[in-house]
């Protein structure tokens, strides 16, 4: 596809906004280097530079809590602890959903709550816990499959409940849930991209009572209005908005009540019945970058541009010949690294496109689920038999494969991403919950 013809594809509608659209959200997080999925500004990037390139089983692993029940779901940190959900269903008989608390220091459990009935598990690799959950270092946030949506202190009370589904319509998603929370600074908001009601809804943080809600129906045709993908924090003016990738559209809301200030389509141009999305976008600055259609294509586009009413024209660069179809990207001053699912790993320039260098993991069965971290001066990437491939230095002009790091726990299928802890990472494997530590 070429790229005129895909720019010919693009529908487009916005409000115009006078006043650039930069990615960096005034979100007030705890004070932890993990609050949600993604990191703190969502891009994939570890502070500081001291991490660890080597480990195994018998080597730099400081504790290994054991985790009984499924779930994708990536922890996240405030207070000491990990945050992260399983589910317990079984062929036989549906079981319930947990949000869990481990120590950072002890890799015991701090405290678990039942969460509702678990319902996932409809893919192989997947369950009705996958979502992250999110915190502000006050209380901890979790969504389910169910349509559970759930606030619990640091201390493991659940001080309120909500469940979607029952107030906003049934789930109509072909497969298991994927969608994160995002937290703002008084609101969660959750993004609900399916085959029938979808839309965006912020909920109070304090009491889980509506704040606002907005249609996000948008026409895509069958499973292509089905987006696994997580909102992003941005901003227009100063004023924090939300971007989200779903259904065949980028969309951008005003955080205060959800309102479109711009929307652009035509990533799927010739109607694909089955071009659901499930990596996430990514910003930095002005550009946001979107993987789409099943991993074909990737499409920048400058916010600013979009908001203030230029259509097709707001298209940075477009790339058709490759892509990431699971894996979120991550972008570091000023370049975009993405991970295909069988292992092309490629550093974009984030204004141009242009291919900065391209690397092979090496050849396996094994595809890439987890998204790439990058921590210090190297890029981690963790296959799903839990293999995490050490590439850099990144600031080389090739970067290499220095460390291929292995662990007891490869059954498939490892699909949480590495977190960054204290000159360190946690690691959550198919059954088993790492600390690898300096």
């Amino acid at each position: 596809m070429s790229f005129s013809t895909f720019c010919r594809a693009f529908t487009f509608s916005a409000t115009v906004v006078s006043a650039s659209l930069v990615a960096d959200s005034a979100i007030v997080h705890a004070d932890s280097p993990w609050p949600q999925w993604r990191g703190e500004n969502q891009n994939g990037l570890a502070s500081g530079d001291a991490y660890p390139t080597v480990w195994s089983e018998n080597n730099r692993v400081q504790w290994k809590f054991e985790v009984t029940g499924s779930g994708g779901s990536t922890p996240v940190l405030a207070d000491d602890k990990a945050f992260f959900t399983v589910g317990t269903k079984t062929p036989e008989a549906n079981g319930e959903n947990f949000l869990i608390a481990v120590s950072t220091e002890t890799g015991k459990e701090a405290w678990r709550v039942s969460t509702g009935q678990d319902v996932g598990a409809k893919h192989r690799k997947g369950s009705g816990s996958n979502p992250s959950a999110v915190t502000d270092g006050q209380n901890v946030y979790a969504y389910f499959r169910s349509g559970d949506l759930v606030c619990a202190t640091m201390g493991g009370e659940v001080r309120w409940t909500v469940n979607l589904q029952k107030q906003y319509g049934e789930d109509t998603l072909w497969w298991d849930l994927g969608s994160s929370p995002l937290l703002t600074e008084n609101a969660v908001v959750v993004a609900v991209m399916q085959t029938g009601p979808s839309y965006l809804v912020a909920l109070n943080k304090e009491t889980g009572e509506e704040l606002w809600k907005t249609d996000r129906m948008l026409g895509a045709p069958e499973e292509a209005a089905q987006s696994y993908s997580t909102p992003i924090a941005v901003s227009v003016g100063g004023a924090d908005a939300i971007a989200v990738m779903g259904a065949d559209y980028l969309t951008l809301h005003a955080m205060s009540d959800g309102h479109e200030l711009g929307r652009l389509g035509g990533f799927n141009p010739t109607g694909e019945k089955f071009f659901r999305s499930i990596a996430s976008p990514v910003a930095q600055g002005d550009i946001i970058v979107c993987p789409y259609a099943r991993g074909a294509t990737v499409t920048a586009v400058r916010m600013s541009e979009l908001a203030a009413g230029k259509g097709k024209d707001a298209i940075a660069w477009f790339r058709d010949d490759l892509g990431s179809d699971v894996p979120t990207p991550a972008a570091v001053e000023g370049r975009v690294y993405l991970a295909g699912d069988k292992g092309l790993i490629s550093a974009l320039d984030l204004e141009t496109g242009k291919t900065l260098w391209k690397l092979e993991l090496p050849k396996s069965r094994v595809a890439v689920t987890s998204s790439p971290l990058v921590a210090g001066n190297h890029l981690y990437i963790t296959r799903e038999n839990a293999i995490t491939y050490v590439i850099g230095p990144l600031d080389q002009e090739q970067p290499e494969i220095v460390a291929t790091n292995e662990l007891a726990d490869a059954e498939p299928f490892t699909v949480a991403s590495l977190v960054p802890l204290e000159h360190g990472f946690l690691l959550r494997s198919k059954s088993l919950l790492y600390r690898i530590s300096e």
